[in-house]
């Protein structure tokens, strides 16, 4: 990798960084029901929306009302996304005249942006119309992540009260997360999209004349293209923020209408971390503990860093399956180096190999290149971050609350080992929390594994794998471990727009989303309501580097316990025969 590589890799973790802590202690003064700059702007919106909705923000819940509001709401926003798509062919803002979205990929699409997954099944330029994309889907794009936000603030609750019954007002946590925190940011991110060329307009799509005229596989001249438009920038603002990842055009952040210049690309993957890194610097605002924070956000950094360096590397070193031929890679490629298949030649195979460390540590799953074009190692890099849970540095709000299940797990084995009852942050750790604790890190494993192993067994599901052997089984297991952890991204190279593929991959979502979410609102309510317990000699210090290193160690332990069986497989075998090919 040339300095320019580096210098883009070192520059984004500083601007990541310089802007955690501004933000995050920004987060803490909303949630804690602080005024700020955006009181006096959204301030009446807010209270606007609690008067329509009859909703009393200042009335406290339980977790178990805390969980039925947030299963409902998104519940009632899978059958009116569903309802869009399947009426959007009577429904205005429809330029191109898209019909009614198919059943069963009304129901995938439907889920995967209610559960902020933004599994994509079609391409978005010939499949929905405007009104769709903005009322349907964009408008779940905020909703999604405010509901994971919401989630997050709801245990950090647990762990700031004592003696408390209630974790908080999902309908107050919705709501400020929508109005003072995604749709400020998003405005200004939008702003840079557009100043950079990204399209922005409820234009019909454009006819323009071929620089030179192409010629299809019977012999027809094509002297025309159909360029796609719409409002986009306002929508990739979101969709990289909020870590959906759901893209405008089918190709994502590859498309030169999303993403038009070096600076969108930076400013793309800036997003996609910046509220999850912030998160952590509210954590410990709200903690009383400002190192609480900094101890998780270096443990995801101390993870990512390795995996990311381990993906420039295999994809700058070239296919292996080349190094055999006489072929010089690096000599042929000039200084873009290495494996450029599946690259965009704009931003080289630094930028797309941080991108897709970035999109696939965050639950985001945008792309600007193509992971089945990776080298087999470079391919296992994203595959493995969406499998350790999607908490490196995870989605907004449920990259937190994952990393934070993790941490309580790290101090139940520290307990053990000095044969103490385990604390963190003054709370117990006692056989409910470790039992919720559990479910949060089997469950989406669960549904990853056993959904896997039906695809690969049934016809149905083999009928959608198109390349054989290894490499047709990472791109099943990719599909699967991505709707379970709600990232999102495909590997590519499989037929998911089928009957199959969109039912089971809809239930892994579903489940990956809400299975985790309700333990871990019922360990924010068991932990509100103890009390603290005062730190003494024996207690585990949660703010140290030894701590930050058995948080690290217990991550890779239970991620490479679960998965290696099923990478071995897969991306490992296939990195075996291509390099004694």
């Amino acid at each position: 990798m040339n300095w320019q590589g580096y210098a883009q890799i070192l520059l984004f973790f500083v601007a990541v960084l310089a802007t955690a802590k501004p933000l995050g202690s920004y987060m803490a003064r909303v949630f804690s029901g602080d005024r700020t700059f955006a009181t006096r702007i959204f301030g009446p919106i807010e209270r606007l929306i609690y008067r329509v909705l009859r909703v009393d923000a200042a009335a406290e819940m339980t977790w178990k009302t805390y969980a039925l509001s947030v299963l409902t709401f998104n519940v009632l926003g899978v059958f009116l996304l569903y309802a869009l798509q399947r009426l959007q062919g009577f429904l205005p803002g429809n330029p191109q005249h898209m019909a009614a979205v198919p059943p069963d990929l009304a129901w995938n699409t439907a889920v995967s942006f209610v559960t902020n997954t933004n599994w994509q099944a079609y391409g978005g330029e010939s499949t929905m119309s405007y009104f769709v994309q903005m009322a349907g889907l964009c408008v779940q794009n905020f909703v999604s992540a405010a509901t994971g936000i919401a989630v997050v603030i709801a245990l950090i609750r647990g762990f700031s009260r004592k003696s408390s019954q209630t974790v908080g007002n999902f309908w107050f946590d919705l709501v400020r997360s929508t109005l003072f925190v995604l749709v400020p940011v998003s405005f200004v991110v939008a702003i840079v999209l557009v100043s950079q060329g990204v399209v922005q307009t409820f234009d019909a799509y454009v006819t323009v004349p071929l620089v030179q005229a192409a010629k299809t596989a019977d012999g027809k001249s094509i002297v025309e293209q159909v360029l796609a438009l719409g409002p986009a920038a306002s929508q990739i603002a979101i969709k990289q923020l909020g870590t959906n990842g759901g893209g405008f055009f089918n190709a994502n952040s590859a498309h030169p209408f999303e993403n038009t210049t070096p600076l969108t690309n930076f400013v793309e993957m800036w997003a996609i971390f910046a509220i999850p890194a912030a998160l952590c610097v509210t954590f410990g605002k709200m903690v009383k503990d400002a190192r609480q924070g900094w101890a998780v956000l270096a443990a995801m950094t101390a993870i990512f860093v390795p995996l990311l360096v381990l993906c420039v590397h295999s994809e700058q070193a070239g296919s292996p399956a080349l190094h055999g031929l006489p072929v010089d890679q690096l000599a042929s490629l000039g200084s873009s180096g290495g494996n450029m298949e599946g690259k965009e030649v704009r931003f080289g195979i630094s930028a797309t190999s941080l991108f897709a460390a970035v999109t696939t540590g965050a639950s985001c799953g945008a792309v600007n290149g193509m992971h089945d074009s990776f080298t087999p190692l470079g391919g296992l890099v994203p595959l493995w971050l969406i499998q350790l849970g999607e908490i490196v540095f995870g989605g907004v709000g449920s990259g937190l609350y994952g990393m934070l299940m993790f941490a309580i797990i790290a101090v139940f084995v520290g307990g053990l080992m000095v044969g103490r009852t385990p604390e963190y942050l003054g709370k117990k750790i006692e056989a409910f929390e470790m039992k919720m604790a559990s479910l949060v890190i089997l469950i989406p494993a669960s549904v990853v594994l056993v959904g896997t192993a039906i695809a690969v067994v049934t016809e149905a599901g083999q009928k959608g794998v198109m390349n054989p052997g290894a490499h047709g089984f990472t791109e099943v297991l990719y599909a699967f471990s991505s709707a379970a952890n709600n990232n999102g991204s495909a590997f590519g190279g499989l037929g998911a727009n089928s009957v199959f593929y969109n039912v089971a991959l809809g239930i892994a979502m579903f489940v990956g989303r809400f299975g985790v979410m309700v333990p871990v609102l019922a360990i924010a309510g068991s932990l509100a309501k103890k009390k603290l317990v005062p730190a003494s000699s024996g207690t585990l210090p949660t703010h140290t580097p030894l701590f930050v290193t058995m948080l690290v160690g217990v991550v890779i332990l239970v991620g490479a316990l679960t998965f290696i069986p099923a990478l071995a497989l897969g991306p490992i075998v296939e990195q075996i025969i291509s390099s004694g090919s």
